[in-house]
């Protein structure tokens, strides 16, 4: 691991490798599918030891430290256990480096502030399928692109700012863009440019449906600086995302691909039905909660996404009041949603007697129907924002191997036998333009 630790460069590939699977490239054509998932197999390994040699040494796993004296309501949601992953650096590698030594030298609450500022970091969050069904993987990214970084553009020759065409099966993504956005080409033939900034009209989450099976590419949107910085000589573009890797029951795992593109939508007092394809947002009466459903329901509003897996994804945004009081979120969870976790990413909450801090990892309990979560009036930060997955386990055998997520070996085999007989398309490389990556598609076609 001595290696590892002090070649910097390694690390974003191997977190491009491990978080988004692998970035299937040309080159990997004529390759036996089993040296394709060997080589998978070995770069999960490797990510995995990465992640335990950089995570903090004060212990990753904590578990509820509530004793016997501590009074709860029988019917709330508790801690399970608390975990915290590993944040690696990358986009750009020297701020992500400085980051950890900047978490060792003032703590962990400093580094995620500056973090939230400067970015360089991705924390992939592993889940144990059978522990986290219907979901897989999620991954917060927070990046930054500066034009007058010397690094980068050394860096671009070799290493591209995103994720070149790589193939997927059996699950459904969702990528959710919190700043700076992506733009995303697929062997379908649709273009799709998201992401939170104004430019990008509200488009902030994609749904991509891999079903039997897509590739797709998905690069940074760095056509623009951040908003203060334009006009300026010297500027900086901001990149933050979630990407969650939700199952799809065994019945649609080989359904039609597609992607859908999810518009924010501020609900009012008078709203009576949700417009198709948007992400409900729901201010509190005294404006100190935000709470936007990418899918599922929320205090009887119900996103507008279809979704074949009973799950939730919810954001809550939690304001500082002026006055000396806590402010409260609650939710009822629906009776099917055993499996629930929470990821902070920033600020503080209380959770079941719980002060948990910033880029925390929470796992509720199976049972009980209320959750809340509390912003303590004595917190320092202005804002506290959480992503709450629930969702009903879907009680199925699950085997996955990089970027498919399918339920037998087998069928693991099989995805990677299609993807190299190019059944779902031909990768192509990033740097093609919009008219030859059109061309390359209609030449080799996906056929689902």
């Amino acid at each position: 691991m001595k290696f590892l630790n002090s070649s910097p460069l390694l690390l974003p590939t191997i977190v491009l490798l491990s978080c988004r699977a692998i970035a299937f490239s040309p080159r990997y054509r004529g390759q036996s599918p089993q040296s394709i998932r060997q080589h998978s197999k070995i770069t999960s390994s490797i990510a995995l030891r990465v992640s335990n040699d950089l995570v903090d040494s004060s212990g990753s796993e904590i578990s509820s430290s509530n004793g016997p004296g501590v009074s709860h309501n029988s019917s709330s949601r508790k801690i399970a256990r608390i975990h915290k992953f590993a944040r690696l650096p990358v986009w750009p590698v020297w701020q992500g480096v400085f980051l950890f030594f900047a978490s060792k030298l003032f703590g962990q609450q400093v580094a995620a502030q500056w973090e939230d500022s400067i970015g360089g970091r991705v924390c992939p969050n592993f889940f144990s399928p059978t522990e986290t069904s219907p979901f897989v993987l999620m991954v917060h990214h927070r990046h930054a692109f500066m034009n007058w970084d010397p690094i980068r553009y050394i860096q671009q020759t070799f290493f591209p700012e995103g994720f070149p065409a790589h193939p997927h099966r059996g699950f459904i993504t969702v990528t959710y863009c919190l700043k700076g956005g992506m733009i995303h080409r697929d062997s379908l033939g649709i273009k799709q440019i998201y992401g939170a900034e104004e430019r990008h009209g509200g488009r902030h989450v994609q749904w991509l449906t891999a079903g039997a099976g897509i590739q797709h590419e998905e690069m940074w949107d760095v056509r623009e600086p951040d908003a203060k910085d334009k006009g300026s000589f010297l500027w900086t573009s901001s990149q933050e995302l979630y990407q969650i890797w939700l199952n799809l029951p065994a019945a649609y795992k080989m359904s039609a691909p597609g992607a859908d593109m999810l518009e924010a939508y501020a609900v009012k007092e008078n709203s009576s039905a949700i417009p198709t394809g948007s992400t409900p947002i729901i201010t509190s009466m005294d404006e100190s909660t935000i709470t936007t459903i990418v899918c599922g329901e929320y205090n009887g509003v119900k996103a507008s996404v279809e979704c074949p897996t009973d799950a939730s994804i919810i954001r809550v945004q939690l304001k500082k009041k002026e006055r000396n009081s806590p402010t409260v979120w609650t939710h009822n969870l629906p009776p099917s949603h055993k499996t629930a976790i929470l990821y902070i990413r920033k600020g503080s909450i209380d959770v079941d007697g719980e002060h948990i801090g910033p880029h925390h990892t929470v796992y509720l309990t199976a049972s009980g129907a209320q959750l809340t979560i509390t912003k303590p009036h004595d917190d320092d930060n202005d804002e506290a924002d959480v992503l709450l997955l629930s969702g009903a386990p879907l009680n199925e055998p699950i085997a996955s191997q990089g970027s498919m997520v399918m339920n037998t070996d087998n069928e693991i085999r099989e995805a990677y036998m299609d993807f190299q007989n190019g059944f779902m398309g031909v990768p192509w490389s990033e740097k093609l333009t919009d008219e030859e990556w059109r061309k390359h598609v209609a030449r080799f076609p996906s056929r689902y």
